[in-house]
Formats: structure tokens, C-alpha cells, sequence
């Protein structure tokens, strides 16, 4: 590991909560798609598997910031553990309901329950910042999270992927629930570095989407989300009509792989200049690079165009983080944060759901249309809210915002 991420871990603790967070994230890429795998493997319908997988990332969108919100509030042990163990009991409700052959209200209805997962991302994230704030290494730990989350992605589609189809459907959301036990409530025993809880700001200071700047984020993200939605279930009906539907968990590792490599070395460089441009090129650069799947006729050429596509996933991410830093008032920082994962968690919704839709009407091959309409519709956005990322919430642009640029902007 180059210096910069090992010295990261100089700071008492750091280890053991980055190690928790990597195990409670890795249900983050293996719920979704395998509930799109285990109900495409029972009843052979990628609308309903889509659907399914849409309710739990809506779920999540309505739920996440709510959770997160009380953790700004309460702290994390106090919140996190009830909302994991009812999002378990709602996933064992699933796997009975999928396996038995219960109502299809059921099923919808365990999804709901299920998105109500805590945000382990953001968790992580503000731990870090709890450690680092208004340093360097900020910039060095988001990148890193950034990395961890890509390597869940990597291996989470594989594991899920490979035990639905190799063991019995229900395989790969079941360790799915069983990854994020363990790390929750490893995090959550973990006190000296969980970060204080203010109060008294929670219940004044309304909710951080009031941020203008946030709220173009979350905006754009949602049509991220849709992406990345649409692309993991296109992905794995396109190897099935190819006759290697288990290929699709290494098409979209290759896919992580692209985002993993991008966001090491992106964490290893500082920038002068403003944040808000560098987001708006990689949101630009994660469009444009959905443009070739619409041209795959073949699983190898469909690998190399997601690596590629990949590149420009995580260095968005981290300066995401960086800019949140700015338009989201400290003492709501965690919620902030989720408020992006509810952002994409909506999109993944949309994306999912209508790419599922267009498999069955037309095939894999039109359902790569989404994604590339999505990433259409990112631009746009982001274009149209550009001139609000450039305006920091109220005390954010005097002390930390100057001291960003003494740093040239820490944060990437």
C-alpha cells in the first residue's frame, strides 16, 4: 500500500472500524443483485426481479436519511442496531416468501423492510472525518473508502452471482444478511472512535437537503443511480441470452475494477483549482462512457467497455465527499452524506425497475439504452446546477473553505 493510505492508519482504531465497515458494505452489492438472481432463477421474470430490487433501493432512499439523521442526533451504537435487526428479521421475511412461494405482496413488502439498512458508507466516512477533518488525509481516507467500496462491488456480485446459481437461489442474499450483522454490530462496539452526536443541532437545524449545493448533488446522483441500476441488470440478462449468466458477476467485477484502480490512484494526487469542475468532468466522463454498450454483441467486449466506463466512477465519488464537506453544515454531516446514497439508491430504483422493463419487451441488448440515457440526464443536471456548487453553506466557506484552499482544496 503506498505511504499515504498507510499512514491513514497511524490513528488508534482506524483499523478495526475501516475492517467493520468493508464487512457491513459488502451487502451494498450483493442484495440487490441477488435478489434480481435469485427471483430470475425461481420464477424466470426480470420484471419482477427488477421491481424488487427497485423497492429496496426506494426503500432505502426514504429511510437512509432518516436513519442517519438520528445518528447525527444520537450517535451511531444507539441507532444502528435496532435498524440492522429489523432490516434482518425483513430479509429472513424474503428468503421465506421467494423460497415458498408466498404472495408477491410479501415480497414487496419485505423489500420495504430491508431498506432500512443503515448507510455503513457514510458511517465510515464520518469517522474518518471525526479523525482527519481539514487535513490532507481526508482527501487520502475518502479515496480509500472509495477503493473499499469498489472492492465490494467487485467480489459482492461474485459471491452473490456464483452462490444463487451454483447452491440454491436464496444463497446470496442470505450471506448478504449475515455480512451485515457482523459488521454492524462489530462497528458499533467500537466506541472510541465513534463520532460524538450533537443534539442540540439535530433537532434545530432542519435537514441538510435544505443546502442548495446538496441538493444538486443528490439531483444528479439520481440519475447516476440509474446507471448503475440499470447496468447490473441489463449486465446479467445479456449473459444469460449469451449462455453464461454466471459470467455476469465477473463482467461486473470488471466493472469495480475499473472504479478500484481509478480511485487508488486519484487518492494519491492533490488538486489546485475548484472541486465543483472536477465533478462536473466526471460526471460528463461516466455518461460518455456508457455510449459503447450500446454497441456489445460478446461478453469480452462488453468487459473491457465496463472497465473503461469504470474509470471515471470513483474520483466522482470522492469529490462528491469533498463537496459535501462544504455545503453541509458539520453537525449533519452523516446525513448529508446519505443523502448521495439516497440519491443513487433512487436512481438504482428507476434504473432497475425500467431497465427490467425493457429486457422484457425487447431484450438485453436495448436495455443498455437506459444507462445511456441516464448518464444523458446527469449531464444535464449537473450543468444546470453548477453555479450552486460554487456557493458553501453558511459557515462553511470562511474557516474551512479558506483553509481548503491553502490546502489546494484537500479534498479531490
Amino acid at each position: 500500500m503506498p505511504s499515504p493510505y498507510r499512514a491513514l492508519f497511524a490513528a488508534p482504531g482506524s483499523k478495526a472500524f475501516s475492517a467493520a465497515g468493508f464487512l457491513g458494505r459488502m451487502p451494498l452489492s450483493m442484495m440487490g443483485i441477488g435478489v434480481v438472481t435469485m427471483i430470475s432463477e425461481l420464477t424466470g421474470r426480470y420484471g419482477l426481479a427488477g421491481a424488487l430490487a427497485a423497492t429496496i433501493a426506494l426503500s432505502a432512499a426514504v429511510a437512509g436519511p432518516q436513519v442517519s439523521r438520528l445518528v447525527d442526533r444520537y450517535g451511531q451504537r444507539r441507532v444502528l442496531r435496532p435498524a440492522t435487526l429489523f432490516s434482518l428479521g425483513a430479509a429472513a421475511v424474503l428468503l421465506f416468501a421467494a423460497h415458498y412461494g408466498w404472495p408477491e405482496w410479501v415480497l414487496f413488502a419485505a423489500c420495504v423492510g430491508i431498506g432500512c439498512v443503515p448507510s455503513l458508507g457514510a458511517m465510515i466516512r464520518a469517522r474518518w472525518a471525526a479523525l482527519y477533518r481539514g487535513t490532507p488525509q481526508l482527501h487520502t481516507a475518502y479515496s480509500f473508502e472509495s477503493v473499499v467500496d469498489e472492492v465490494c462491488f467487485i467480489f459482492g456480485p461474485i459471491v452473490s452471482i456464483g452462490l444463487s446459481t451454483a447452491w440454491f437461489p436464496e444463497a446470496g442474499p442470505l450471506l448478504a444478511a449475515c455480512f451485515l450483522a457482523a459488521g454492524v454490530f462489530w462497528l458499533t462496539s467500537q466506541r472510541a472512535t465513534e463520532p460524538a452526536p450533537h443534539p442540540r443541532e439535530g433537532t434545530g437545524g432542519g435537514t441538510a437537503l435544505r443546502s442548495v449545493g446538496l441538493q444538486v448533488l443528490v439531483a444528479t446522483f439520481v440519475a447516476t443511480g440509474a446507471i448503475f441500476g440499470a447496468v447490473d441488470v441489463v449486465t446479467v440478462a445479456f449473459a444469460e441470452e449469451q449462455g453464461h449468466k454466471a459470467a455476469a458477476s465477473a463482467v461486473l467485477a470488471v466493472y469495480a475494477l475499473g472504479s478500484c484502480v481509478a480511485g487508488a490512484v486519484f487518492g494519491l494526487l492533490h488538486f489546485a483549482g475548484a472541486a465543483e469542475r472536477r465533478w462536473l468532468l466526471g460526471v460528463c466522463a461516466m455518461a460518455v462512457s456508457m455510449i459503447p454498450l450500446l454497441l456489445v454483441g460478446n461478453l469480452p467486449f462488453l468487459a473491457v467497455a465496463l472497465f473503461v466506463a469504470g474509470l471515471s466512477i470513483a474520483p466522482t465519488m470522492i469529490t462528491t465527499m469533498s463537496l459535501i464537506e462544504e455545503h453541509v453544515p458539520r453537525a449533519q454531516l452523516t446525513e448529508g452524506m446519505t443523502w448521495v446514497s439516497t440519491g443513487l439508491a433512487v436512481g438504482v430504483a428507476v434504473g432497475s425497475s425500467v431497465a427490467g422493463w425493457v429486457i422484457d419487451a425487447a431484450g438485453a441488448r436495448a436495455g443498455y439504452g437506459v444507462p445511456a440515457a441516464s448518464g444523458a440526464v446527469a449531464v444535464a443536471v449537473g450543468f444546470l446546477g453548477y453555479r450552486r456548487l460554487k456557493r458553501p453553506a453558511p459557515g462553511r466557506g470562511g474557516s474551512v473553505g479558506q483553509h481548503s484552499e491553502r490546502e489546494e482544496r484537500h479534498m479531490a
